[in-house]
């Protein structure tokens, strides 16, 4: 939510993220490919390529649709070297930030109630 407040109101907003991790607490844990995934994730809620270094997790980079683009073995030092286009514009996410996602939740629970109360109409 806080990363896409400051898209939506900065005067010129970030066109690409950029994550610089110590990971080297969470061990070789499933940690490591998760971080991975959040930060995919978070690509495709901002529309903003990701460029990431970690210390011994997932170093990559991503491109805006959540792909990683290029990556470092996990746990193995390297340098990753690659070309990253910035991106601008707006995302659904970026607008609406949670608001979206707790009208679709309104919804489901409304959906739900009204098949519910239907059945016991029924009955």
């Amino acid at each position: 939510e806080e990363i896409a407040r400051q898209l939506r109101e900065a005067a010129h907003p970030a066109t690409l993220l950029l994550n610089v991790s110590n990971l080297a607490w969470y061990g070789e844990s499933v940690a490591i490919p998760q971080h991975l995934q959040i930060s995919r994730m978070r690509t495709l809620e901002t529309g903003r390529p990701m460029l990431r270094a970690t210390n011994n997790g997932a170093t990559a980079v991503i491109d805006g649709r959540g792909v990683v683009t290029a990556q470092l073995p996990f746990y193995r030092q390297g340098v990753l070297a690659a070309t990253v286009q910035g991106m601008a514009g707006s995302t659904p996410y970026i607008r609406l930030g949670n608001l979206g996602f707790l009208a679709l939740g309104a919804l489901m629970l409304a959906g739900a109630w009204c098949a519910g109360w239907r059945r016991r109409v029924r009955a």
